[in-house]
């Protein structure tokens, strides 16, 4: 059975107000199985992961639904949300919080594939800040014990935003556990956030005020599964839009012959 798998941050609400509507056309056009949403808007403020998915087919899940509290900066950085071709249910959420309080959560969901049975995902969105990587790595560990608890006979699946390079220990930790799709079947570095997109370039102006960064961030990793393909999404304007400060990762897997 194959699969398409993607990795997207919406970057909520901010700039051109037609983001969301071009986001939703890749997505009919692309059609993906399997999709970790980052830096949606809550439901409560606006709708947008309702906006995001509209005619795709995919039923969804907002961190908001699965959270006993709303985190402090819920209105500035949005949240994590899953959205799948077939039904999915959440069995575990992991906090994460660092000493200044950002909080970021990590989504553990079974996904029934018709025929074969539950897929394990796990949608971690990891600590921006360029000096958290001790907050990552505990996160990715995190990840891993989730993945211990709740992994089935079909392959886990590990997407989303984890702010941080290959060469990071964060990334080194769960590539020695599984298959980063870009290094395994991608073309070129896959910077995904980069100064070559206009929207990438502000907020790395903002946040870090270097010139020149080009950094692969964003990743699909698999455990057992053959990867197929991978690209990048929103690499280029969408009838003139730039989707994102971020690219999205799209990977093509076949999940019934093993890696």
């Amino acid at each position: 059975m194959r699969l398409r798998v993607l990795t997207i941050n919406v970057q909520h609400d901010a700039g051109d107000p037609r983001r969301t509507a071009r986001i939703n056309a890749e997505l009919r056009r692309l059609a993906p199985d399997l999709v970790v949403f980052q830096e949606v808007c809550y439901p409560g403020e606006r709708d947008q992961l309702a906006e995001l998915v509209d005619g795709v087919g995919l039923r969804t899940t907002h961190q908001e639904a699965v959270l006993d509290q709303l985190p402090p900066d819920a209105d500035v950085y949005g949240g994590s949300a899953i959205a799948t071709r077939w039904p999915h249910r959440v069995l575990e959420v992991v906090e994460g919080r660092t000493a200044d309080g950002l909080y970021w959560y990590t989504l553990a969901a079974s996904v029934g594939l018709p025929g074969l049975g539950p897929v394990l995902l796990l949608h971690p969105t990891t600590f921006w800040k360029p000096d958290a990587e001790a907050y990552r790595e505990r996160q990715v560990r995190e990840v891993a014990d989730l993945d211990a608890r709740h992994r089935t006979a079909l392959p886990t699946i590990v997407a989303g935003d984890f702010n941080a390079e290959p060469e990071s220990p964060s990334i080194r930790y769960l590539a020695g556990r599984y298959q980063d799709a870009w290094a395994v079947a991608g073309d070129g570095p896959g910077h995904t956030w980069t100064v070559d997109n206009p929207l990438g370039a502000a907020e790395i102006e903002r946040l870090i005020g270097q010139p020149g960064i080009r950094q692969r961030i964003d990743y699909v990793f698999v455990a057992n599964a053959r990867i197929e393909g991978v690209q990048l999404v929103g690499d280029r304007p969408v009838d003139g839009v730039w989707l994102s400060d971020h690219y999205g990762v799209l990977a093509d897997l076949d999940v019934t012959t093993g890696s």
